[in-house]
């Protein structure tokens, strides 16, 4: 048994009452208002982008890295799973099915048409390159529906480590925010007019403070076509995680089976554990409850007339909730390790961004 020394402080994790998550989840929260802060001076910088930065600068710092891996861990990683998924949920109450509607059908076919081709691309791509683990699905997932959220949304339902989501995060930050810079440059070589540059800017352009950031130069109007074709790449999120979950579903049922025919082979566990038991409990739902808040929040504001405050304070929290899990993904980056092994990765984030972006650029032609 471990004795304190003495005059040594208690950690979080020995002072009775107080939850180990809590210092973590309390960083995260000072992170997400000085993330706000950055905002506010600088209305340039979306909110959750500087949220994302906060961490992956504060992962590079010596002197920060051993708090961000010992005592802040609990809480961060609280951060980055359960505080996305209630976020996420929130972020139902963005979405009108019927302001979708009003895009035409047209519009809505080219969106839905372009997140399928951009996540099959880029998971091909990550596949190609050989990306580890689940990197390639939450590459895929970022750049072809939401950026950051749908990354953790993602990770959630296949149940990959923070570590393994950090690398998808940094790049789809990175190029979310070389496309606030990039495609303002390109609205008139290319001939958009500014109803066009917005549909072009909601279609491409990942995280929505991003989609804000690129499309409002343009004015009021192109602002508003282009957070309605975001929101529609956004209502993708829930059936494309709920397919994945689905397969993970499956996967686990063929894993516990297999569990089962080796049990039945050997002599059973001596601590009276059930291992088929505890396979099945570490086996995802068919849904996650996340994607059933999600779409359960989006029909609730299509068809309840919420009142304005009930919206706006919605917004707020989704928001500040959202910013403490990105800055919790973006703690886990280490950039000297993306820089050394992760040039595969970067290449692919690349190669995906301009292939949505010229798919975007296509489909804004035709609608």
């Amino acid at each position: 048994m471990d004795v304190a020394r003495p005059g040594t402080p208690p950690t979080s994790a020995e002072r009775p009452g107080l939850p180990r998550w809590l210092p973590g989840a309390a960083a995260a929260a000072a992170a997400a208002l000085l993330a706000w802060g950055v905002h506010a001076v600088v209305p340039a910088i979306p909110l959750l982008t500087a949220a994302v930065a906060l961490g992956i600068v504060a992962g590079q710092l010596p002197a920060a890295r051993g708090a961000l891996t010992g005592v802040l861990a609990p809480g961060l990683s609280l951060a980055a799973k359960r505080l996305m998924r209630v976020g996420i949920v929130l972020l139902g109450l963005k979405l009108s099915f019927i302001d979708i509607a009003s895009l035409g059908w047209v519009s809505i076919a080219t969106t839905v048409a372009i997140v399928l081709v951009t996540f099959a691309g880029t998971f091909w791509l990550g596949r190609l390159f050989g990306l580890p683990g689940h990197q390639p699905l939450l590459i895929a997932t970022g750049f072809s529906i939401c950026g950051a959220s749908a990354i953790g949304a993602m990770s959630g339902v296949v149940r990959s480590k923070d570590e393994e989501a950090a690398t998808p995060v940094a790049l789809v930050t990175l190029c979310g925010t070389l496309a606030i810079g990039v495609l303002p440059l390109l609205w008139h070589p290319l001939g958009l007019d500014a109803l066009q540059f917005g549909h072009w800017v909601g279609a491409s352009v990942h995280d929505v403070g991003q989609v804000v950031a690129t499309a409002q130069i343009a004015g009021q109007a192109a602002l508003a076509v282009a957070i309605v074709v975001k929101l529609t790449r956004v209502v993708m999120l829930a059936p494309m995680v709920a397919m994945v979950g689905v397969v993970e579903h499956r996967r686990a049922q063929r894993e516990l089976r297999a569990s089962a025919g080796a049990v039945s082979a050997v002599e059973p566990p001596t601590d009276g554990r059930d291992v088929t038991t505890d396979a099945a409990a570490k086996r995802p739902p068919i849904v996650p409850l996340f994607v059933v808040g999600f779409l359960a929040a989006a029909l609730l504001r299509t068809f309840v007339p919420l009142p304005e405050p009930v919206l706006d304070a919605a917004d707020t929290v989704q928001t500040a909730l959202l910013a403490m899990a990105l800055f919790g993904l973006g703690a886990a980056v280490r950039l000297r390790t993306l820089v050394g092994t992760g040039w595969r990765a970067l290449l692919v984030g690349l190669i995906s961004w301009v292939l949505i972006a010229a798919l975007s650029f296509g489909a804004v032609q035709i609608s």
